[in-house]
């Protein structure tokens, strides 16, 4: 079981196919994934993965939604990618009138849990899952917004799958 794995091993393989994707420490594995595979892999609920292409520090969704990287991400630029943010790397932003990596939603279920809130929400027809601590009253059908740290963002080759930063 993987939250076995997570919390007793020293090193972890990773495998697809018969074919070895990442080797690498619980953590190592959770914060730098080599590719989509062992990004979706590792983490529950899953990696969320959004398709677009790189334009200089930003990321433009196949929406047109810009999210900025806060890095320069240059060797990509051009480039058809996939936005990977984890479900508990995401914040509620209220009215999204923030700086930063910004995710304007439509809610689709709130999940309470009692100290957290699971929401999904459609982000450019996309699922979209948010693991919140507290509790922010969103309801279903409503506009939301989730904010992301930068160094929270994980960009995968669209073609390959292969990290990029």
């Amino acid at each position: 079981d993987q939250i076995e794995a997570m919390t007793m091993a020293d090193k972890i393989v990773v495998m697809q196919s018969g074919n070895i994707e990442q080797i690498g420490s619980p953590i190592d594995l959770y914060d730098r994934p080599d590719n989509i595979f062992v990004a979706g892999f590792i983490g529950s609920p899953a990696m969320n993965f959004f398709t677009g292409r790189c334009d200089g520090a930003t990321f433009v969704t196949g929406g047109g939604q810009s999210i900025p990287f806060g890095r320069d991400i240059g060797a990509a630029a051009g480039r058809e990618a996939v936005l990977g943010v984890r479900p508990e790397d995401l914040t509620f932003a209220g009215d999204g009138q923030q700086d930063g990596p910004l995710f304007r939603t439509e809610v689709r279920i709130v999940e309470p849990t009692g100290p957290e809130e699971h929401v999904i929400a459609s982000f450019e027809g996309e699922e979209m899952v948010a693991v919140l601590r507290g509790r922010h009253g969103l309801k279903s059908g409503e506009a939301a917004a989730f904010a992301a740290e930068p160094g929270k963002l994980h960009l995968f080759d669209a073609g390959s799958g292969k990290r990029i930063i």
